[in-house]
């Protein structure tokens, strides 16, 4: 999916705007897969293939050779056609995507310097459009004063929009509902804005 200029610029002011009332940072991220799961397609080829002989054992009266070429045949195709992105992705338990998501957010929430601010306030809003995931990752000065539950809305907001395929309203729906939590748990202090006020697509 595509984010023209007018989307980011919208996400950009949203978060200029939220942190007006704010000590807290906000940081928009956009993935479009957690992972390649470059492994799933050779595991599933495999289980096929690993398969394949023993009817052919059973039933037929080929050669042990006949039956290898089949068997390898078997192999190469099958991976081949899981290879296709969404057939890939279909194959992938909903638990491996859900942790595989859960891990890219933390690993943005590193890169992206969320936990070098001075209050320890910053916030991670994190989307993955092919694992259909969102999630809300809050620093340790703001995560002590606030409840989980209390990202909820965003969480809803955006997810809501993106089942819509309104992603760029969805995070400035989420970034409204952020900034009020942070407003009521990490008022102004004069802080500097220590990171850029951007939506970040990978």
């Amino acid at each position: 999916m595509q984010f023209s200029k007018e989307d980011h610029e919208a996400v950009s002011d949203a978060i200029q705007a939220a942190e007006k009332r704010t000590n807290g940072q906000i940081v928009c991220v956009l993935a479009h897969a957690s992972s390649d799961y470059a492994y799933i397609p050779i595991l599933w080829a495999s289980a096929l293939a690993l398969v394949t002989p023993w009817p052919l054992i059973n039933f037929t009266p080929w050669s042990v050779q006949r039956i290898f070429l089949i068997q390898l045949l078997v192999f190469i195709v099958a991976a081949l056609v899981f290879f296709l992105a969404p057939l890939r992705l279909a194959l992938v338990p909903r638990g491996v995507r859900r942790a595989r998501a859960h891990r890219a957010a933390l690993e943005q929430f590193v890169v992206r310097r969320i936990a070098n601010t001075r209050n320890r306030s910053g916030i991670l809003i994190f989307v993955s459009l092919a694992e259909r995931c969102a999630r809300i990752i809050a620093d340790d000065g703001i995560a002590q004063k606030v409840e989980a539950s209390e990202w909820q809305a965003a969480i809803d907001a955006l997810r809501d929009n993106m089942r819509a395929g309104r992603i760029a309203q969805g995070f400035t729906a989420a970034i409204e509902r952020c900034g009020a939590v942070l407003a009521a748990h990490a008022p102004p202090d004069g802080s500097p804005n220590e990171l850029p006020d951007r939506l970040y697509v990978i």
